[in-house]
């Protein structure tokens, strides 16, 4: 007899077709549920799982905007009102030629449990658009910027959805979009969106803060094993906010960065990664990793992304994209030792990936644990906002590494509780269901 988890799996791809991510990331959590439903039959009898697998609400729209040559451009706009039942819908907006509405879905499906993780009152969502800002000019992104808020803002609210940024979203794109909201709404809803500028409601540690999270966590798993990062060589691919705040964070406690990539390839410096030089090429010039080696003699470009994970490392933090590191990739960290793998992107590891480095016991921290500080601290920009304050670097800092340490120890706890100690992915999907499950239940069928 097929279980309630893999019946409710079956007809999520049977409504939702041609969406391969939003099924690899239900998928994933389904599988870690079973335990679940063995000891809390009520949660089948309550539906509580054809509920949480469908959006309350999705929004498509069109986007028309005019670009420098005055031709009129139009691209799609999403948002996937997931779950709202701990707190108003929070998730990043996504600007990418990759972006449909499968991809929407299963970014918004994981946020779900990701938030539910940082013990914050937020519920899931996420949202973006197809729009490519790569190569546009700063007037080109203020349009279409504007022209996808003149929509959105009929569906968001302090209240009710907060969106914040995530692959080509940044502190431009969310100015433009906050001052169209203003402008629309006449009214300073600091609150409406996060990842704000620090002038005018933006928080102190937002834009380091998945980069750091995601140290956090992986040096709290560390220390269960009486380690730390110190002297530890680590590789780190993408070069956006959240590798270059890893990176940072890594060499304040002792370890070192020798990689960094890019959707060109990857850099690879023995001596060290040189954070500065990172830092400009890429938050400043807006440049492609390839021109780090030209100041660096030492380094090495390879024009290879998915070829990092071939370099020698103790360990290895996926922050680029989903499903970059596959089971290959898993094969050659193994063979070369590494001992933790946190995933610092959205679901950068593919499912075979995964089980290769969980039957191999390496330390594997999945990114609806590992990355959930973004999240966390965009909820404490909120919090700010409603008290019309703003607090230091140290103490949103602060926050965030309790956060992260809290994070670990659920998930790691409520793994041995259900009977699988070490997994991590379990821990995690479990003691974000539950959280959810039993709000629902408690609020009625909504």
């Amino acid at each position: 007899m097929i279980n309630y988890p893999s019946r409710v799996f079956e007809k999520v791809v049977s409504r939702n077709p041609n969406e391969p991510e939003f099924h690899q990331a239900v998928k994933e959590v389904l599988e870690s549920l079973e335990v679940v439903f063995d000891k809390h039959p009520e949660y089948e009898e309550l539906g509580i799982l054809e509920r949480i697998v469908e959006p309350e609400r999705q929004i498509m729209f069109r986007v028309p905007w005019v670009d420098d040559n005055g031709d009129v451009q139009v691209n799609r706009g999403f948002r996937i009102e997931f779950n709202s039942v701990l707190g108003p819908y929070k998730g990043g907006l996504r600007f990418h030629p990759s972006v449909y509405d499968g991809i929407i879905k299963f970014l918004g499906f994981e946020q779900i449990f990701k938030n539910a993780l940082t013990g914050r009152p937020i519920g899931g969502g996420k949202g973006g658009s197809d729009f490519n800002p790569k190569g546009k000019s700063d007037g080109e992104v203020m349009r279409f910027c504007q022209s996808f808020m003149t929509e959105l803002c009929r569906h968001i609210g302090p209240n009710t959805d907060v969106p914040a940024g995530d692959i080509g979203v940044g502190g431009r794109e969310i100015g433009y979009m906050f001052g169209q909201y203003k402008r629309i709404k006449n009214s300073f809803d600091a609150g409406v969106l996060t990842g704000k500028g620090l002038g005018w409601g933006g928080s102190l540690a937002r834009t380091e803060a998945t980069g750091y999270g995601l140290v956090y966590i992986v040096e709290e798993m560390l220390k269960d094993n009486a380690d730390s990062f110190a002297d530890k060589t680590v590789v780190i691919s993408g070069s956006g906010n959240v590798s270059i705040y890893a990176t940072e964070k890594v060499q304040q406690l002792g370890g070192k960065v020798v990689a960094v990539s890019d959707s060109g390839g990857y850099v690879y410096d023995p001596e060290g990664i040189k954070l500065d030089t990172v830092k400009r090429i890429k938050e400043v010039e807006r440049g492609r990793i390839k021109e780090y080696v030209k100041e660096h003699p030492f380094a090495e470009f390879v024009a290879d992304s998915s070829a990092i994970w071939m370099i020698d490392c103790d360990i290895a933090l996926p922050c680029a994209t989903q499903n970059e590191l596959d089971g290959e990739s898993a094969k050659s960290l193994v063979a070369n030792d590494v001992i933790v793998v946190g995933e610092g992107a959205n679901m950068p590891c593919t499912p075979e990936a995964v089980e290769i480095l969980q039957e191999s016991k390496i330390g594997f921290i999945p990114g609806k644990a590992a990355n959930a500080g973004g999240v966390a601290t965009s909820a404490l920009e909120m919090t700010q906002n409603a008290m019309w304050d703003s607090w230091s670097f140290e103490k949103v800092d602060a926050k965030l590494e309790k956060i992260m340490v809290d994070i670990y120890k659920i998930i790691s706890t409520t793994a041995k509780e259900y009977g699988k100690p070490g997994d991590l992915v379990a821990g995690a999907n479990i003691a974000g269901f539950l959280k959810v499950a039993n709000a629902m239940i408690n609020q009625g069928v909504v």
